[in-house]
């Protein structure tokens, strides 16, 4: 069998990898792969943790106060857990030139879904039109990540936007808050889906309502945005970790690749990697390789590979993101309730309005506040911090951020490219961003239908207080270099393999032609292990 090399501990590169392992193959993984920090009190309560532990102001808020957000006019309302910020820590030399687009890149093991939210939903058969294969080949593909990693939901409204799925759990047991909106819902189904288009259901997340070979079902902690201490919420890294058991698998961490080596046939023979903290390149043999780096470090690996065999700079049009619009709302009816920490914390709920066509669709998740830090809406609100801190006190259990996702196409301009000139020797990833024309309208419209759902549902929405993130802030990357049944210049084959260089496969979203308005990960991963069941 040939030797194959993943490059990259993302979602798509460990269940690449376990797909092949399991065939018998011999797999070499080179990653960053910084490690996750120990995990702190693992049975405490996030009350727990407030009350016991020596400095619970440094876990929550950082060494030097980095958790804080400070205010400042269009910050985002969500900042990350000190816990968490070793997935954003960058190897020596990084650097890349960005122009309208604001990118995420992770390093850690288990890439950047490492501070992922869970959410998990197929592409129907709309969404991929564009792929070079129908939902058919896909479905039962979802059905065994699922199986691997544990999705629950229900087949409920949301079910016409997202198909149900083989080993889909129950679904977990509801905050105080999300019981209340769907109750309302259910009350309110009729106006909210025949005058707004508009479904509301139970969101499909990555955690376990029951137990699932080692790992236990959810607890209910309280500690999911510091992350979860049991492992009842996945992260790729406990994919990795089952690769690891394999004595026919070989994990170099601590390494970054740059580029692969290509013969007079232009096929790869090498992976050219370099210490991660800084040092010489030394070259790994391979006979095929799986590029699942994260889209845009794919695409940069492919683009200093054609540069170093060919000396042409070439530039990768088709670059896609999810444009992503926060909707904080206040519950009326919850006003000066209690609300219970230990719930499960990422959201619960869903939203689904359709548009002119069902590629436009427009996905949205509520995610109802409990132990997420407040700062960041106390600052925003439309009145001084005194009476924000104590409406926010009084308001906590009422309050919610809706957000909506919107989709994206391959357009010219939206690209990649390298910078050769401003450090010879070590090319700098370009990227640029426009968005759609009308874009703005786009928004108009599902920001007025949320905030009409809402208004159904008993929520009002605070004047002044959306907030339309950068470009990037989704981290759904997608569409450099796309799968195509034709050979065209910079595509991949219907198995993901480039059609420029025969044993080189790209197995992460920078194969994506299209770019629905749903979190892609559950699709990385599913189309992964398509890719390593029709082609290994």
């Amino acid at each position: 069998m040939d030797r194959i090399v993943v490059v990259g501990s993302g979602p798509s590169g460990v269940h690449f990898a376990l797909s092949v392992l399991r065939k018998g193959y011999d797999v070499t993984m080179v990653d960053v792969g910084f490690p996750k920090p120990a995990v702190v009190a693992p049975d405490s309560t996030f009350r727990g943790l407030k009350e016991n532990l020596d400095d619970p102001v440094r876990y929550f808020l950082g060494e030097k106060f980095e958790g804080v957000v400070l205010p400042q006019p269009g910050r985002e309302y969500y900042g990350i857990p000190p816990s968490k910020n070793y997935v954003f820590r960058t190897p020596a030399g990084f650097d890349n030139v960005t122009r309208g687009f604001a990118p995420l890149f992770g390093f850690a093991q288990g890439g950047i879904a490492e501070v992922w939210t869970g959410g998990c939903y197929p592409f129907n058969a709309d969404e991929l039109s564009d792929f070079p294969f129908s939902y058919a080949e896909l479905g039962p593909c979802y059905g065994e990540v699922a199986r691997r990693i544990g999705v629950c939901g229900a087949a409920d409204d949301l079910a016409r936007h997202f198909p149900v799925h083989d080993n889909l759990l129950e679904p977990l047991e509801l905050d105080g808050h999300s019981a209340v909106l769907l109750a309302k819902y259910e009350k309110k189904r009729a106006l909210i889906q025949g005058e707004w288009k508009c479904s509301v259901g139970r969101t499909r997340v990555a955690v376990l309502s029951r137990d699932l070979g080692s790992r236990k079902k959810c607890t209910y902690l309280g500690r999911c945005l510091w992350g979860c201490p049991t492992g009842a919420f996945y992260t790729p890294s406990l994919t990795l970790a089952e690769c690891r058991e394999f004595p026919n698998f070989h994990y170099v961490t601590g390494v970054r690749a740059s580029h692969v080596r290509l013969d007079a046939n232009r096929r790869v023979s090498h992976v050219v990697v370099a210490p991660a903290d800084g040092g010489n390149p030394q070259e790994i043999p391979a006979e095929r390789v799986a590029l699942a780096a994260g889209a845009l470090s794919s695409s940069q690996i492919y683009l200093e590979s054609m540069y170093r065999h060919t000396g042409e700079v070439l530039k990768l049009d088709g670059l896609m993101d999810n444009r992503q619009i926060l909707v904080p709302f206040v519950n009326l009816g919850l006003i000066g309730q209690p609300y219970n920490p230990e719930s499960y914390q990422y959201h619960q709920v869903g939203m689904g309005i359709e548009q002119g066509t069902p590629k436009e669709y427009v996905h949205a998740q509520v995610t109802t506040l409990k132990t997420a830090m407040l700062h960041p809406i106390i600052q925003n609100l439309p009145c001084d911090a005194r009476l924000a801190s104590f409406v926010v006190r009084h308001f906590h259990a009422a309050l919610g951020i809706v957000n909506i996702n919107l989709h994206d196409t391959r357009r010219p301009g939206n690209s990649v490219t390298l910078d050769v000139q401003t450090a010879p020797g070590r090319p700098r990833l370009v990227i640029e961003y426009s968005p759609a024309k009308g874009e703005t309208e786009v928004i108009r419209r599902a920001v007025r239908t949320v905030r009409k759902a809402l208004g159904a549902l008993g929520c009002i929405v605070p004047p002044g207080m959306t907030h339309v993130r950068p470009m990037g802030a989704s981290v759904h990357y997608a569409g450099m270099l796309p799968m195509s049944r034709t050979a065209g210049e910079h595509t991949v084959s219907e198995t993901c393999e480039s059609h420029a260089v025969k044993n080189l496969y790209l197995v992460d979203g920078a194969t994506f032609p299209f770019l629905p308005a749903k979190n892609i990960t559950f699709t990385l991963m599913a189309n992964a292990v398509r890719v390593a069941d029709a082609a290994f």
